[in-house]
């Protein structure tokens, strides 16, 4: 399969074969996790302001973060997911030692009740989506 990159209009695709990305030898390989976080439910509207807050200063001031997607389940408001894509692995640890990130963890510690963090593999990742701000 080939990579294909829509600069202009934003998007990005990544295909991939059965053993892995498929990329060109100089591409890097992105890092995706998926986050699943339990809140503390009196602390929600809380953690909900510092995970916007965290998000939209790693979008703006990280290169290497190419996306960070937070939803929480429609029935169940307090289980948060977080689909998290980065350029690779030195971005990833680029982004964990930031400040905002670092604010963001040790803001929040005490409003989340769990969290699995779950490393997956690309298969395509494709996005037409402008940052949004829901609920």
């Amino acid at each position: 399969m080939v990579r294909r990159e829509f600069l202009a209009s934003g998007s990005l695709l990544l295909a991939s074969s059965p053993t892995g990305p498929a990329l060109s030898q100089e591409a890097r390989t992105p890092m995706v996790r998926i986050a699943e976080i339990e809140i503390d439910p009196a602390r929600l509207e809380a953690y909900r302001a510092a995970l916007r807050e965290e998000i939209e200063a790693s979008i703006r001031l990280e290169p290497g973060v190419l996306a960070l997607q937070a939803v929480y389940e429609k029935d169940n408001p307090t289980r948060v997911r977080i689909l998290e894509v980065y350029a690779d692995i030195d971005a990833y640890n680029a982004h964990i030692a930031t400040p905002h990130f670092q604010k963001y963890k040790t803001g929040t510690e005490d409003m989340v009740r769990s969290l699995n963090m779950i490393e997956a593999v690309p298969i395509l990742l494709g996005a037409k989506l402008a940052t949004c701000k829901a609920r």
